[in-house]
C-alpha cells in the first residue's frame, strides 16, 4: 500500500477545492489535492458534447434524484470539477439572501463587506465580465421577449476572459486557480477515490483511498494529513462523511433548482455553441428564466421529454433552442450512502406548491418566447399540447404533475448545511461538528439553494473558510 503525507489534504478539485488549495498553498502550507476523476486537457472536448459527457462527467452525465417526479442531474468528475463542464455563469450571492442566512443561522463573518472582499479576490483570479458587443441571437430572444412584456431582465456575467477579437475563454479551475495552487507548491493528483476518512477521537488523521492509473490498474493509498477539507460537492461530500461514520446533520436538507424546459422554434437561425447569457428576473428569486445547452442532441432529448416527433422537429433544428424555467423549491432531499453500493442514493420530493410554481414558470417562459416571435413551443411534460400561440399555454398547467413533468437540475446544494445553534452539519466556517480538524467547503454547506448559479458563492466561502483555517494553524 502506497502512503503519502501532507499538512492539508483537499478532497475534490472543483470550485471549492481549487480555491481552498490556492489560498492555503500561497500562504506557505503543504497542500495535496486529490480528485476522483481524470485530468482532462482544457478544450480537448467540445463543450456539452458526447465526448465531454463521457470524459468529464460522473456516470456520463446520467444521474437522478428519486422522487415523484424524479429529477435528473449531472456532476462533473474530472480535475477542475463542474467548472470544467458548466457554462461559467457568475452570480454573487444575493445580498438579501445572505443577510437572511446571517441572521437566521447566526453566521459569523458573513456581512456584505466580508463576502464582497472575498468575492473581489476570487474574481480577480478568474476575470468576470459580460460579453463584448451585442448578445448572440439565442440570448437576444429572451431579451426581446422580456422587453416586449416590460419584464425585468439582465445579462449574466461569466467567468470568461475575452481577447481583442471578442473571443472568450472560460476560466475553469484547471486553467486558473489550480495552476495558482501548483505554482505555490500544491500537489494535484487525479484518479484518486477517497473511500473513508481515518479518525482518532475528535480528529481525522488521514484517508484511505484507491488510485486508478491511466492504464486501468489500481492501487490502495493511505494519505496522512494534519487537516482535511472535503470539497466533493453536495452528493459526494455527505456520502464520504457517512461512509466514515459521520451522520449528524449530514446528508439531509438537500436542495436543488428544479428545472423544466421548452424547445422553441423561432424564424431566425440561432447560435448553438454556448448557453444564453440573458435571463429574465421578473419573478426572481422564486422563478428564474434562461437558456440551456442546445446542440442538436440536446434539442432532440428535450423534444423526446415533450413526447414530440423528434425526427420531424429536428429537420429545422437550427431554428430551435432549449430554454428553461427553474424555481427555488420548498422541498428537500437526502443523500444516503448505503453499505455495499458504490453510489449514494439521492432522493427529492417536490411539494404541491413546487409543482404549481414550475407550471407558472413554464407558462411565463412561453409568454416571453411568443413575445419574442417564437412560432412553436414544446414543453418538457409528456402529453403537454404543442403551443403555437399564447392561447395554447393554458393546457400546460395541468401537464406539470408528478407523472408527466420531466425535470432536471445542474445545481445541488445544502446537504451539509452550515450554521450556529442549528441542526446543521458544520459551523459558520465549515468545521464538521465533533471533529476539530475536518472541514467542508463546497456547495453542500450553503443553507439553501440560492436561486442563481452557486459557483461564485462556493468560491467566495471557500476563500473565507481557508483564511479561517490559516488563522487556526
Amino acid at each position: 500500500m502506497t502512503a503519502f503525507q501532507t499538512e492539508v489534504l483537499v478532497v475534490g478539485s472543483g470550485a471549492g477545492g481549487a480555491t481552498t488549495a490556492a489560498v492555503l498553498a500561497e500562504a506557505g502550507r503543504s497542500v495535496m489535492v486529490v480528485e476522483e476523476g481524470p485530468a482532462v486537457a482544457p478544450g480537448r472536448a467540445e463543450p456539452f458534447s458526447l465526448q465531454e459527457l463521457a470524459g468529464s462527467y460522473r456516470h456520463h452525465g446520467c444521474s437522478a434524484a428519486l422522487g415523484s417526479p424524479p429529477i435528473a442531474y449531472a456532476e462533473g468528475c474530472c480535475v477542475g470539477g463542474s467548472t470544467e463542464v458548466n457554462s461559467g455563469l457568475w452570480n454573487r450571492l444575493p445580498a438579501p439572501l445572505a443577510e437572511r442566512w446571517r441572521a437566521q443561522l447566526q453566521l459569523a463573518e458573513f456581512t456584505p463587506a466580508v463576502l464582497d472582499r472575498y468575492a473581489d479576490r476570487v474574481e480577480s483570479w478568474l476575470g468576470v465580465s459580460t460579453v463584448p458587443g451585442s448578445l448572440p441571437p439565442s440570448s437576444a430572444v429572451l431579451e426581446r421577449g422580456a422587453r416586449a412584456l416590460g419584464w425585468r431582465h439582465e445579462e449574466f456575467p461569466r467567468a470568461f476572459r475575452y481577447d481583442e477579437r471578442g473571443r472568450g475563454t472560460k476560466q475553469t479551475m484547471s486553467r486558473t486557480v489550480l495552476p495558482r495552487a501548483r505554482a505555490a507548491g500544491a500537489q494535484v493528483v487525479a484518479g484518486v477515490r477517497v473511500q473513508r476518512l481515518l479518525r482518532a477521537g475528535r480528529r481525522v488523521v488521514g484517508v484511505r483511498a484507491v488510485r486508478t492509473h491511466d492504464d486501468g490498474s489500481a492501487e490502495p493509498l493511505t494519505i496522512e494529513a494534519d487537516h482535511v477539507v472535503v470539497c466533493g460537492g453536495a452528493v459526494q461530500t455527505p456520502a464520504l462523511l457517512q461512509r466514515s461514520g459521520l451522520r449528524h446533520g449530514i446528508g439531509g436538507g438537500l436542495k436543488v433548482h428544479p428545472t423544466i424546459k421548452v424547445v422553441a422554434r423561432v424564424p431566425e437561425v440561432l447560435d448553438h455553441d454556448d448557453v444564453p447569457m440573458a435571463r429574465i428576473t421578473e419573478f426572481a428569486p422564486a422563478i428564474a428564466i434562461g437558456g440551456s445547452a442546445s446542440r442538436r442532441g440536446h434539442i432532440g432529448l428535450a423534444l423526446a421529454d415533450a413526447g414530440a416527433d423528434v425526427s420531424a422537429a429536428l429537420g429545422d433544428w437550427e431554428h430551435r433552442f432549449v430554454y428553461y424555467a427553474c424555481i427555488r423549491s420548498d422541498a428537500g432531499g437526502r443523500v444516503l450512502a448505503v453499505p455495499g453500493l458504490p453510489t449514494p442514493i439521492v432522493t427529492y420530493r417536490l411539494t404541491d406548491a413546487d409543482l404549481s410554481r414550475l407550471a407558472r414558470g413554464l407558462v411565463h417562459l412561453g409568454e416571453a418566447l411568443f413575445a419574442a416571435g417564437a412560432t412553436e413551443l414544446h414543453a418538457s411534460a409528456t402529453g403537454a399540447p404543442v403551443a403555437h400561440s399564447v392561447g395554447d399555454l393554458g393546457g400546460w398547467w395541468d401537464a406539470v404533475d408528478r407523472k408527466r413533468a420531466n425535470l432536471m437540475t445542474v445545481h445541488l446544494t445544502s446537504s451539509v448545511r452550515m450554521g450556529e445553534g442549528v441542526d446543521g452539519g458544520v459551523d459558520s466556517f465549515g468545521v464538521v461538528r465533533g471533529i476539530d480538524n475536518l472541514r467542508v467547503s463546497d456547495a453542500s454547506i450553503l443553507p439553501e439553494a440560492p436561486g442563481v448559479n452557486p459557483q461564485a458563492a462556493i468560491m467566495t466561502l471557500a476563500a473565507r473558510n481557508a483564511d479561517h483555517l490559516l488563522a487556526a494553524l
